[in-house]
């Protein structure tokens, strides 16, 4: 094969299972490295690469394998390229829901691979803590059903390992029957910390059914809208059980309190696609699993949003359904989190200079100094060095036993790579 071959980038779209498997073999045969697409949202969606990539697009079917009765959860199958938007409007026609990321082009398949913290973590813990059972294409080409019973390695691996196993064609869920959810949207026009600290202390004897988001995002951020907000979720559609879990917030001088009953899939949010041949600016920060949001962490995370006009803030509540789960069950770090911090400024050319991409950086690290662990599906850029502390030291070690014993030549290696 000639160096030319090596340099291009051959884009498939396979529409089933057998062709990615012939794919992968076709890849294997030709020396040609895969990247793995899987709904289009990632850091590796849109930048080419050399070699093969493999789009899974056209594999997106949703089914569910009989309704949910007297409030038991339901079986749903769901391809590797489905995106998190049609899944909730699919299951939501249904009455039911997963817990699934924040916005409507999040593919589920990288998502679930990497954890999965979504609106109603507490409640029902994970993506990947609802996951029960897959279909993988291996490196060697061979189309594998895997869970607890079935590979139980293999399947402990997908459930926080990342995309380093295989690609996954069909992800099998549990569904939770849901008549609605209640959203609550507190917007916050006074000194965050305050919001924050009352937050916090609500947090640690709130109902696992409510779920909060903060977000403090600049104009310029075109995820959200801009300036700070706390938002909350209730796992069911009770708005008064929701306005009273969230009563003392709303109380608080300078927040301004609504509440609705959306669908669920309405709150997802929408990415807009960027401009032809623009290049998204690059981000200079981080983010981590943190056993408690203290005073300290809090008044860091404020200043560094007033120091940087062009940052964002965001934090999740967790525990609940997402604690229950035993630390050794799957692969995901941290189950004694119970904050998930993300902070970090966009490096924009003509605003950002050498001296303030220093001090982000600074700033940065003296906020991360009390994770428990980061959390790869916020990391958007390879760092191989990175990768052990996305996981506990026995689980990486695991880990790498299992690709070693799934994937011994690295034929996936464009994630963040748990080489064998």
């Amino acid at each position: 094969m000639s160096d030319d071959r090596l340099s291009e980038t051959l884009t498939t779209r396979p529409a089933t299972a057998a062709e990615v498997a012939g794919l992968v073999r076709r890849a294997q045969q030709d020396s040609l490295p895969i990247t793995v697409v899987a709904g289009g949202h990632g850091p590796w969606s849109h930048s080419p690469s050399p070699g093969m990539r493999i789009e899974l697009t056209e594999i997106a079917g949703i089914e569910i394998d009989g309704l949910a009765l007297d409030g038991e959860d339901a079986v749903v199958h769901i391809g590797g390229g489905a995106v998190w938007g049609d899944v909730a409007a699919r299951l939501g026609a249904d009455g039911l829901a997963i817990s699934s990321g924040d916005t409507a082009t999040v593919g589920v398949g990288g998502l679930t691979l990497g954890g999965g913290i979504g609106w109603m973590v507490r409640a029902w813990g994970l993506a990947a803590d609802q996951l029960i059972g897959a279909q993988i294409v291996t490196a060697a080409g061979e189309l594998v059903e895997t869970s607890a019973d079935e590979h139980p390695d293999l399947f402990w691996a997908l459930r926080g390992g990342g995309g380093n196993f295989g690609i996954v064609t069909r992800f099998d869920f549990r569904a939770h029957p849901v008549s609605g959810i209640a959203f609550g949207d507190h917007v916050i026009s006074t000194d965050a910390t305050r919001v924050l600290r009352a937050t916090r202390d609500l947090m640690r004897e709130a109902p696992r059914e409510v779920t909060v988001t903060y977000m403090d995002v600049p104009p310029m951020d075109p995820s959200a809208p801009a300036g700070a907000r706390l938002s909350a979720v209730w796992a069911e559609n009770d708005i008064d059980a929701l306005r009273s879990v969230m009563a003392p917030i709303a109380a608080l001088d300078g927040v301004e309190a609504e509440y609705t009953t959306p669908a669920y899939r309405d709150i997802l949010l929408q990415m807009p696609e960027p401009a032809e041949g623009a290049e998204p600016p690059g981000f200079i920060g981080g983010n981590g699993l943190f056993a408690e949001l203290d005073d300290d962490l809090i008044d860091r995370l404020v200043a560094f949003r007033a120091a940087y006009p062009a940052s964002v803030v965001f934090l999740r509540s967790l525990g609940g359904a997402y604690g229950d789960v035993g630390q050794a069950e799957t692969a995901f770090p941290a189950r004694t989190a119970t904050w998930f911090v993300m902070a970090g400024g966009f490096d924009i050319p003509g605003l950002v200079d050498d001296e303030t991409r220093e001090r982000i950086r600074d700033d940065w690290r003296a906020i991360e100094t009390g994770r428990l662990a980061e959390y790869g599906n916020f990391a958007d850029t390879e760092r191989p060095d990175a990768v052990p502390g996305m996981f506990r030291a026995e689980a990486f070690e695991r880990l790498r036993e299992i690709k070693r014993a799934w994937d011994p030549q690295n034929v996936f290696a464009r994630n963040h790579n748990i080489a064998p």
